[in-house]
């Protein structure tokens, strides 16, 4: 029997459970050991909540997690109920699947001003984050600076601008709802170094702007390259691209927010009397070798709230080696030391799709079943469970998580697929009733 710690419940996670059950079937347990007492992790606090279909993928990995050879191990924090060291010894392979949670900071002057919120910390509040359920974003003023030109961007802008009735059978948190009906937000920039051509927008993404009720999307025409460049595209970008051409060719229609794309716009500082109310940015132009570099000249874009899209970092745990300046743990090919991986975002950084952590998760098994032999005597299960009762520490296992589902689905209201808890002691409370 195998024995196998994985921390972290979201994709990487259960793709790797599952890559256990299939490659090593009866004779693996897999324990998916996560801080929260409630699963699935990027899929709960990360996609946007109009996204349900990308949170659908969340049935897969209810699949795996109902076997009896994979079990949640909720509201276990690594470093205080147990630490790392102490699985390796309990268990055979020690799997770290905790993502990139953490914004990587934005380094230009007035960037830890009040109305700085980092992508992480902004998506988690309208997901119901517990860690961000107070954040409380500044809605009052009209102009919004997103910064960042990826899909997270493309989120915040898209659920700024929403109506409230584009929220139906959306899992948008109420207390973002209701933050969001009383907002005056009319003018979004989404600030990009670079051009069109260099986005880290996907077409689908980029087309649900074009759609929205109350909200125009704004591009420059002047920011383009000559059409037939377009060619040179790969399919999907050449789409992508072909949504900013039809932004910029549409006619204003007179609709109440403008979501403005500044492209080749790098911001240089925030300035405000005690809190964000403009940034400055610096317009560039690519180089050669389609670098960024500013040309000197400024503008001043007003804003009482900047979200950084900027990208993320995996937080360190103690005793495992790290590499600050990519921001993800210290691997080749997803092995750390002996018994100890990573997988997705800990182990890459944040770059690919939910569904880029499959083969990543199957990748690390075959790893373990080169490093593991089929019986090691290693604990495993029971020697956590006798550890963690030690300890009394309060778990919350998966069938506990789906008594709170359900009471997350019998409060919610109408249109909605359920009203999620995000205090971490009513999510405890509701396993119970």
């Amino acid at each position: 029997m195998r024995h196998v710690a994985v921390i972290g419940s979201g994709p990487a996670g259960y793709y790797t459970a599952e890559a256990c059950l299939k490659t090593f079937g009866d004779a693996v347990r897999v324990d998916v050991i996560d801080r929260l007492p409630v699963p699935y992790g990027l899929i709960r606090f990360g996609v946007a909540p109009d996204h349900q279909s990308i949170k659908a993928v969340a049935k897969r990995y209810e699949q795996v997690a109902l076997t009896d050879n994979v079990r949640f191990v909720g509201n276990i924090t690594i470093g205080e109920d147990v630490t790392v060291a102490e699985l390796q010894q309990l268990y055979d392979a020690v799997v770290l699947a905790t993502g990139a949670p953490h914004d990587r900071p934005l380094e230009i002057p007035g960037a830890d001003m009040p109305g700085v919120i980092g992508s992480a910390a902004f998506v988690g509040w309208y997901n119901g984050h517990p860690d961000f359920a107070d954040l409380a974003p500044p809605l009052a003023g009209p102009g919004v600076a997103v910064i960042g030109n990826g899909n997270v961007a493309l989120d915040v802008a898209r659920i700024l601008a929403k109506t409230p009735a584009e929220f139906a059978g959306s899992d948008i948190v109420a207390h973002a709802l209701a933050a969001l009906e009383q907002a005056r937000v009319r003018d979004i920039h989404i600030l990009g170094r670079r051009g069109p051509h260099q986005i880290a927008m996907t077409p689908k993404e980029l087309g649900e702007l074009g759609k929205l009720e109350r909200a125009q999307p704004v591009v420059d025409p002047a920011d383009f390259p000559p059409e037939g460049d377009d060619a040179l595209l790969e399919p999907g970008m050449r789409k992508a691209v072909t949504h900013l051409r039809d932004f910029a060719a549409t006619p204003h229609r007179g609709k109440p927010i403008a979501i403005d794309f500044d492209f080749f716009a790098m911001p240089v500082a925030i300035e405000g009397d005690g809190r964000a109310e403009r940034v400055i940015v610096e317009r560039t132009r690519l180089t050669e070798d389609l670098r960024s570099v500013g040309t000197g000249e400024t503008y001043m874009v007003e804003a009482s709230l900047v979200v950084t899209c900027i990208g993320y970092r995996t937080p360190p745990i103690a005793g495992v080696p790290y590499e600050h300046g990519r921001g993800r743990f210290a691997n080749t090919d997803g092995r750390i030391l002996p018994g100890l991986y990573c997988v997705g975002w800990a182990r890459r950084g944040p770059t690919g799709t939910i569904g880029t952590n499959r083969p990543d998760g199957y990748a690390v098994v075959e790893l373990i079943a080169a490093d593991t032999g089929a019986a090691s005597g290693k604990t495993g299960r029971p020697g956590l469970d006798t550890l963690l009762a030690e300890r009394a520490a309060d778990v919350v296992t998966f069938r506990d998580w789906q008594k709170i589902e359900a009471a997350e689905v019998a409060r919610a209201r109408a249109g909605a697929p359920r009203e999620k808890f995000t205090g971490i002691a009513e999510m405890i409370a509701a396993r119970s009733d």
